[in-house]
C-alpha cells in the first residue's frame, strides 16, 4: 500500500455523517473481505458485517461526551472461520470533534485489558484532547461491557476482592480462583459462546470492519496497553485506509508473554531507583532504596503480615495480607503514586506497612461485572501463555531480581496461576499467528513512560526496529497510558495527528518526574 494519504474525501465524510444519522438497519451493512470455507462447496461469504445506529449506553456515571454521540453496535461473526454461525454485536460510540472545521479522518481508540472497559476511558480521552481537532470513535472490543456477549465473570471480580486477605500464591488461593474460573468458563460455553473466537485476530478484524461500515477512507489509530498490542496486530493484517497509529505504552505482539512481565518490572523499578538516587533529597533520606525493598519481599514472604486497614475507596476496615508477592502487585499496578513510593519502601522497612496495606486493601473494591475477564482469558491463554513454561517464567524473575524467592518469581506480575488457568480455559494456541512483528509503511508514534512496571519502556525501540517511519517518545516519571497523565504527551500526540511524518516533540526536552515525598527520619 501507499504509504500514507493525508485527506479524505467530502464524499466519505458525508456517508458518515448521513449513516450515523439516517440511514436504517437494513441499510447500514457493508460486507468486509473475509471468507469462510466450507468441506467441498468452495469459499462461502462470511455473513456481512454491519453498523446498527442506537441509543448510547447507559453507564454507571454519567459520561457527558456521550451526550452529543452518535451510537450504535457493530454486528460481526463470532467466528469468521465458522460460516453460518451467529453474530455478535459490538457497542459503537462516534464521539464528535470540538473543532468547528474538524480534519476528516478521524481516530479510532483501542483500549487496554485485554477486557478493560472502553467506555469509562473516554473522559480521559477527551481531557486529553482526543477529539479537538477530529471525531473520535471509541468501540467496546468482543466481549466486553455493553457488547453482546458481554464476557464478565462476576465470579473473578469476587474472587479478586477476597484475594486481598489471602497469601498471594498460596495453593488454597489457586484453587480458590481456580473454583472461580471455571464457574466462569461453563456459565459462558453453556450461553453458547465461542471462548476462541475472543482473540487479537478477531478483535482487529472487528475494527477493519468498522471502518468500512461506517464509510470511512481513511482513519488514525490510537491503541494504548494491550490496544498497542491489538493495534500492531490490526496494521499487520488490515493496513487498508490507516493513516498513522499512535501506541501508548507498548505491548508487543511478539514478545508479550508471562516471561516479559518480569523484564518490565524491572525496567520500571531500577528508572525508579536511578530517579531517587538524582534528586539529591531523595537519595540522602533512601540511600539504599533497592537493597530496602529486597530485604522487605524476602522478609514478608517468610513471614507474611495480615492486618485490618479500611480501603481507600472507604467503607468498613477489610483483613489484608502483604507478603512478598503483594508488595510486587501493589508496586507494579501502580496502587502506589510514584512519588510516593521511596517513603512507603522505608516506612514499611520501619515496621509502618500503611502506605502498602491501604494499596492492598483497594483490592476489595471491585466494579463486580465490569472488567470482560472471559476475554482476557481467552487473549491470555492462547496469545501470551503458550510456548512459555513454568520454569520459563521463574528463570526471567531470577534475572530480574535474583535476591528474591523462588515463590514469588514463580509467578508472572499480575498474572498469578496462569497455566493453570489456562488449563481450565482450554482455547487453542495461536502464537504461530500472533506473535509476529508488526510491519507497515505508515508513520507510527511510541509513548512510553519510564516508571512504566507493566510494559517497559525500552520495548518501544525494539518494536519500531520493524516500522521504518516510527517515532520513540519516552516521558520520564510516568507509568502505565502515557497520554492521561501528561500534557506534553498530549501534544506529541496531538502534533503527530496533525503531521505524522514530522511531530513535535520539543517539551519532551524539558521534562522531569515529580519530586519525591521525602518524609521525617
Amino acid at each position: 500500500m501507499a504509504e500514507h494519504s493525508f485527506s479524505t474525501g467530502a464524499a466519505a465524510a458525508a456517508a458518515v455523517a448521513a449513516l450515523l444519522t439516517a440511514l436504517g438497519p437494513a441499510q447500514a451493512g457493508a460486507t468486509p473481505p473475509h471468507t469462510g470455507l466450507t468441506g467441498g462447496a468452495g469459499p462461502t461469504p462470511a455473513p456481512a458485517s454491519r453498523f446498527v445506529p442506537g441509543p448510547c449506553p447507559k453507564t454507571p456515571e454519567p459520561i457527558e461526551a456521550l451526550a452529543t454521540a452518535k451510537c450504535g453496535f457493530l454486528e460481526v461473526p463470532e467466528n469468521r472461520a465458522r460460516p453460518g454461525g451467529r453474530t455478535i454485536r459490538l457497542a459503537v460510540a462516534v464521539i464528535p470533534a470540538a473543532s468547528a472545521k474538524p480534519a476528516q479522518d478521524p481516530v479510532v481508540f483501542m483500549s487496554g485489558g485485554p477486557g478493560g472497559e472502553t467506555f469509562d476511558d473516554i473522559p480521559f480521552l477527551v481531557d486529553s484532547g482526543l477529539n479537538r481537532d477530529r471525531d473520535l470513535i471509541v468501540m467496546a472490543q468482543r466481549g466486553n461491557l455493553y457488547d453482546k456477549p458481554n464476557l464478565a465473570c462476576p465470579e473473578l471480580d469476587r474472587f479478586n476482592a477476597e484475594s486481598v486477605g489471602l497469601p498471594s500464591y498460596a495453593p488454597s488461593t489457586e484453587k480458590l480462583m481456580l473454583d472461580a474460573v471455571k464457574r466462569c468458563r461453563d456459565r459462558l460455553t453453556a450461553d453458547g459462546t465461542d471462548l476462541s473466537a475472543y482473540n487479537s485476530t478477531e478483535n482487529a478484524a472487528d475494527f477493519a470492519d468498522l471502518r468500512t461500515a461506517l464509510g470511512i477512507r481513511q482513519w488514525n489509530v490510537y491503541g494504548h496497553s494491550y490496544g498497542s498490542d491489538l493495534a500492531t496486530t490490526y496494521l499487520r493484517l488490515h493496513p487498508q485506509g490507516i493513516r498513522a497509529v499512535a501506541l501508548d505504552s507498548i505491548a508487543p505482539p511478539q514478545s508479550v508473554s508471562l516471561p516479559f512481565g518480569w523484564a518490565s518490572a524491572r525496567e520500571g523499578l531500577d528508572n525508579l531507583y536511578e530517579a531517587c538516587a538524582a534528586e539529591p533529597r531523595c537519595k540522602s533520606r533512601y540511600p539504599d532504596l533497592e537493597r530496602t525493598l529486597n530485604e522487605q519481599v524476602r522478609k514478608l514472604e517468610a513471614k507474611p503480615l495480615a492486618l485490618n486497614v479500611r480501603p481507600p475507596q472507604g467503607g468498613d476496615p477489610v483483613k489484608v495480607v502483604l507478603d512478598g508477592g503483594a508488595l510486587l502487585n501493589v508496586l507494579v499496578a501502580r496502587a502506589i503514586p510514584f512519588a510516593d513510593v521511596p517513603a512507603a519502601i522505608d516506612e514499611l522497612s520501619r515496621g509502618r506497612p500503611e502506605r502498602f496495606a491501604r494499596a492492598r486493601a483497594a483490592g476489595s473494591v471491585q466494579n463486580v461485572g465490569e472488567t470482560a475477564h472471559g476475554m482476557t482469558n481467552s487473549v491470555v491463554c492462547s496469545e501470551w501463555v503458550p510456548g512459555h513454561p513454568a520454569s520459563d517464567v521463574l528463570d526471567a524473575g531470577r534475572r530480574a531480581f535474583p535476591e528474591w524467592p523462588d515463590p514469588v518469581l514463580a509467578q508472572a506480575p499480575q498474572l498469578a496461576f496462569q497455566n493453570q488457568v489456562c488449563h481450565v480455559w482450554n482455547v487453542p494456541d495461536r502464537t504461530a499467528t500472533q506473535r509476529v512483528a508488526p510491519a507497515g509503511s505508515v508513520p507510527v508514534l511510541f509513548l512510553n513512560g519510564t516508571f512504566d512496571m507493566k510494559t517497559g519502556a525500552s520495548w518501544a525501540q525494539k518494536t519500531a526496529r520493524t516500522l521504518p517511519h516510527a517515532t520513540t517518545v519516552r516521558i520520564p516519571g510516568i507509568g502505565h497510558w502515557v497520554v492521561p497523565q501528561s500534557p506534553c504527551a498530549q501534544k506529541v500526540l496531538a502534533s503527530f495527528l496533525t503531521r505524522p511524518t514530522a511531530p513535535d516533540t520539543g517539551c519532551v526536552a524539558g521534562l522531569g518526574w515529580e519530586p519525591f515525598t521525602i518524609t521525617p527520619k
